[in-house]
């Protein structure tokens, strides 16, 4: 007779016994220690906690489909938003093996710097970031086993693609309540950061970049009625100063300045996305408050095997909705813990977002999924990426050191108050732009007010 040293359900009930409490993570072993030992999380967490057939009890194996027909086994795992997209709207998901081995969380370089510096981050007076010794954080996550709900957002916001730069090709389709495209675009999101970076100051030395943390410019490049329209965020490394946004508008064939508070809204017709939602981090973090943790869990989470680079321009299949293709093919596995996070837009006064709440994964204090909130407390949206290595059997984009590419496949952001889904794909390319990361040379093609209006014209 076999004797479990832990029952079924003994993952779980640690996990609620943890609740808001500052805990670090992992269950049967602190998970972080572990991490820079082996990269191996198994012995962090128990078998129902790594497994979703031992976590529904076989009712879902590996390699299943989670449809309406099963998902009251996983509803727990699920956010309020994906899961009535499951039980009412016809949406799918592949189970997929749980990722064990945190090195294929991260791009190398980001986790070497991480193991490299840990120990090392501190909030200030004022809530920003420093080393011990009161300077600006060098790279890597800060906060390894974090102490605040705003420790761990700092690992969201300090280097959103845990690059010193990217360059993401975008295709975007927008659909109608009715399940229709309305809209399509094609745009460009560059991001590089000035400070947090781990390969060194590169081309940020100068007095003009001493008090930034990152610069970010979104480009459209389709259709012809919107082509060239852009708009340049440049972020403060003071988390309490609202980013600088200027914008290049065809129809007004000039570079002009937008209020530093209009990030809740569509950047085009058609779009349910807000610059503030970015890697559910798109503000400044100083300028949100009420941050709290509200509890932990297990999570399914569109981490690995997300990467569709057999099909072209990686675009996924879609499926589901009313007619067909509301949703794209998501694989996702189990996430043993999620930080679950609440935070309000205390600097917004006007935002349509009452709070937000965010699933950070501590692997590696990455969001698994976010929902925000209206000022009525109702449902409002979602915003669900997926993500991994761009690996696929023999087929693998490397960086430069020789390790796979870690980045996000694909988005999907649903206002369900409306029923619109936007949903966007990382592709190849797009308009002769292709996506790469730590490229050279972005912040003068890009990154600069005069970049932008030159791109315009």
């Amino acid at each position: 007779m076999l004797i479990r040293k832990y029952g079924v359900d003994y993952g779980r009930r640690a996990l609620l016994a943890k609740g808001a409490g500052l805990a670090a993570a992992g269950v049967l072993a602190p998970l972080w220690p572990l991490i820079a030992k082996s990269a191996d999380i198994t012995k962090a967490y128990p078998e129902e906690l790594l497994s979703v057939d031992a976590y529904t009890k076989g009712a879902i194996k590996t390699g299943d489909l989670v449809t309406a027909a099963n998902v009251e086994h996983v509803q727990n795992l699920l956010t309020p938003i994906a899961y009535r997209q499951v039980k009412e709207m016809g949406r799918q998901i592949r189970i997929v093996p749980t990722v064990t081995d945190v090195t294929k969380m991260f791009p190398q370089a980001f986790l070497n710097a991480t193991l490299s510096n840990q120990g090392k981050g501190r909030l200030d007076a004022d809530g920003n970031v420093t080393t011990v010794t009161g300077g600006k954080w060098p790279g890597g996550l800060a906060f390894t086993q974090p102490q605040s709900a705003l420790e761990v957002f700092s690992n969201l916001t300090l280097s959103w693609g845990r690059h010193d730069n990217a360059v993401y090709a975008i295709a975007d389709q927008d659909l109608d309540p009715d399940g229709e495209v309305s809209y399509e675009y094609n745009f460009v999101w560059i991001e590089e950061n000035v400070a947090c970076r781990i390969g060194g100051i590169g081309p940020y030395g100068g007095p003009q970049h001493a008090d930034k943390l990152r610069y970010q410019t979104v480009m459209l490049t389709a259709p012809s009625d919107v082509k060239a329209t852009s708009y340049l965020s440049t972020w403060y490394y003071d988390q309490r100063k609202f980013p600088d946004l200027v914008g290049y508008v065809p129809a007004f064939k000039r570079v002009r300045k937008f209020p530093t508070n209009q990030r809740f809204e569509p950047l085009v017709p058609g779009m349910t996305i807000y610059l503030s939602d970015a890697w559910a981090a798109g503000d400044p973090m100083l300028t949100w408050g009420d941050y709290k943790i509200i509890g932990r869990q297990p999570m399914l989470g569109a981490v690995s095997e997300n990467w569709h680079g057999d099909l072209e321009n990686y675009l996924p299949p879609v499926h589901g909705g009313p007619k067909g293709k509301t949703f794209y093919e998501f694989n996702m596995s189990m996430v043993p813990e999620t930080i679950v996070i609440e935070a309000s837009p205390t600097g917004y006064p006007r935002a349509p977002v009452g709070k937000k709440r965010v699933w950070v994964d501590p692997r590696n204090m990455q969001f698994v999924g976010y929902e925000t909130y209206d000022r009525r407390g109702a449902s409002l949206k979602s915003f669900e990426p997926s993500g991994g290595q761009w690996v696929k059997g023999d087929n693998v984009v490397k960086e430069a050191d020789g390790s796979p590419v870690w980045t996000w496949s694909g988005v999907m952001s649903h206002d369900i108050q409306t029923n619109r889904m936007t949903r966007f794909t990382h592709t190849k390319a797009i308009d002769g732009v292709a996506s790469g990361v730590n490229v050279e040379g972005l912040y003068d093609k890009y990154l600069t007010a005069q970049a932008i209006g030159r791109l315009g014209t």
